[in-house]
């Protein structure tokens, strides 16, 4: 397996990985060629992904405020699952942020997915039962 940044000539590879993953994604708002592209430009080490054979197998995109860094969007093929994919994705998203200065790290995992809660759990990561997460968008395309 090899490690890399994506660029936006990966975009519809991982449109498919995120499909493939069963990943929704919003094409008319967050997750369009074009606002992907932007989020690339602004912070190209932040879109990580993980190749067999240049096939894409698993990716992750990292974000930050400045004061804690967030993992976002990490997918993995069905068919690569199980095999440490996960977890190095999720290392190499911690490493870009620390070059950042950002030392805490985050991520919202829907309640029903326990596959992924546990993966965090056994990267190190604690589960607030404290914390309630709000949002508010301009429409549900974003």
């Amino acid at each position: 397996m090899k490690i890399r940044r994506l660029s936006i000539n990966d975009y519809w590879e991982l449109i498919r990985l995120w499909s493939k993953a069963g990943l929704p994604f919003k094409p008319k708002g967050r997750d369009s060629h074009e606002s992907i592209a932007k989020q690339m430009e602004a912070n190209p080490d932040f879109f990580i992904g993980a190749f067999e054979n240049e096939k894409l197998i698993g990716a992750v995109i990292a974000s930050c405020d400045t004061r804690k860094g967030w993992i976002n969007r990490l997918a993995v093929d069905p068919d690569f699952r199980h095999r440490g994919v996960a977890k190095a994705l999720i290392a190499e998203a911690e490493k870009a942020l620390r070059r950042r200065g950002i030392r805490i790290f985050c991520a919202l995992i829907e309640n029903s997915n326990s596959a992924s809660k546990e993966l965090f759990r056994k990267c190190g990561y604690v589960e607030h039962h404290d914390i309630i997460y709000f949002s508010k968008r301009d429409s549900n395309d974003v």
